[in-house]
């Protein structure tokens, strides 16, 4: 009997019973199944596939073009996970008009469940928007990446008063305008907890310290494909980059060599 599928409302329940939510990221088909087949709750189709998939140097040149392409491989992979798209720079931020259009194409075109917007109380009524249409929305807080230069880079949010106190009230302003869940990034442990614990959706961490209700990472940075940057947060749990590299050597070596093809992997 097939696992039963993810959706938001099991996210929900999840923070209801004190059970932990995982969420990957992915950006292609094969990927998609591995994780499925493991058993995430959520997999993320972030704009972060600007840097670990296109070799970019930030998120912002990422186009709905991209991502209606990476989230329909994706999409197409996944059987029980809950797949959510990240709306790229600059396709939410001009009108509210041209958000709802570009939210409804990742359902439509690509067949993801949910989006997930970076922003506070300057998207809260886009929320609204999006989620009366049936749309359902992750929120993002803290460090939000395609605010990276006006934050003077990629650094931890909420360590003093003023900015902790937005950050809290921008998660309830967000619970608020129907976000099912919301990302918090970078932001230290116990501001994380005491936002965990004051609303009523569930908090998704990544470099936010264990009391989150569940947890996010960068597949290509747990699984150490990704070699130009490690955020301090990540744990690699393998070093394919090395492994990979190390197996196209021998490739070449036998190749030059003449030990491959052998006998077995030739066809006669």
């Amino acid at each position: 009997m097939a696992e039963q599928k993810v959706t938001t409302a099991t996210i929900r329940e999840r923070k209801t019973k004190g059970e932990k939510i995982t969420m990957l990221t992915a950006y292609d088909y094969a990927t998609a199944v591995v994780l499925d087949e493991a058993g995430v709750d959520i997999i993320l189709v972030g704009d972060s596939l600007g840097m670990v998939v296109l070799g970019y140097d930030s998120t912002l040149p990422v186009t709905m073009g991209d991502m209606l392409h990476h989230t329909g491989a994706v999409v197409r992979g996944t059987k029980r996970a809950l797949v959510i798209a990240d709306m790229p720079f600059m396709s939410y931020q001009v009108s509210n008009e041209k958000a709802v259009h570009n939210a409804g194409r990742f359902l439509k075109e690509a067949g993801a469940q949910g989006v997930k917007l970076e922003g506070g109380k300057e998207i809260a009524d886009l929320t609204r928007k999006i989620t009366s249409i049936g749309i359902p929305v992750m929120g993002h807080l803290g460090l939000t990446p395609q605010s990276v230069h006006q934050m003077g880079g990629y650094k931890i949010q909420g360590k003093e008063d003023a900015t902790a106190k937005k950050i809290m009230e921008d998660a309830k302003v967000i619970e608020e305008a129907g976000a099912f869940s919301v990302v918090l990034e970078c932001v230290p442990a116990p501001l994380a907890k005491t936002i965990t614990q004051s609303i009523g959706i569930p908090t998704i961490g990544i470099g936010a310290g264990v009391d989150c209700d569940g947890q996010v990472l960068v597949i290509n940075d747990m699984l150490g494909m990704f070699e130009r940057f490690t955020p301090t947060f990540v744990k690699r749990y393998l070093n394919l980059h090395a492994q990979m590299k190390e197996s196209v050597r021998q490739y070449i070596d036998e190749v030059k060599s003449g030990a491959f093809p052998d006998e077995e992997h030739s066809l006669f």
